[in-house]
């Protein structure tokens, strides 16, 4: 509970951690260990999945399992680019299949219209489809 100075508990809200936003599996173009930090990614892509500069992403390799966060930064407009860059580039290799997510604190009144944007892209990391919503696994 918060308080108010004058001891009165103030309203609270409920959030939930939600998937905001994702570029699913996207190709590692470059692996840049001694740059900075961060990964690098096509300006367009950005746009796409709603994701802007400095945001805090996920990055989940599908070739070898790893899973680390950084932050994301913008790569040329129309490169495709995804560089993975600083200590986390030696968790991927270029080629390697990766999903990049974002997550956003929602009210909880909130979650039940909540559509995150969802990015599919082809092996030059080109747009080919855009949802919002993952659908039911079946069975």
């Amino acid at each position: 509970m918060i308080w108010k100075q004058n001891k009165t508990p103030l309203e609270t809200a409920m959030y939930r951690t939600l998937l905001k936003s994702k570029i699913h599996r996207a190709t590692a173009t470059h692996c840049e260990l001694h740059y900075e930090g961060s990964c690098a990614i096509d300006e367009d892509l950005l746009e796409a999945a709603n994701m802007v500069e400095n945001e805090q992403v996920h990055i989940w390799n599908i070739n070898n399992g790893e899973r680390f966060i950084t932050y994301a930064i913008k790569g040329e407009r129309g490169s495709g680019m995804i560089s993975v860059n600083g200590s986390a580039a030696r968790r991927a290799s270029v080629g390697d299949l990766l999903i990049i997510a974002a997550f956003a604190q929602i009210p909880e009144d909130k979650v039940a219209t909540h559509r995150p944007q969802l990015v599919f892209v082809d092996a030059n990391n080109r747009q080919t489809e855009l949802r919002d919503h993952v659908p039911t696994q079946p069975l």
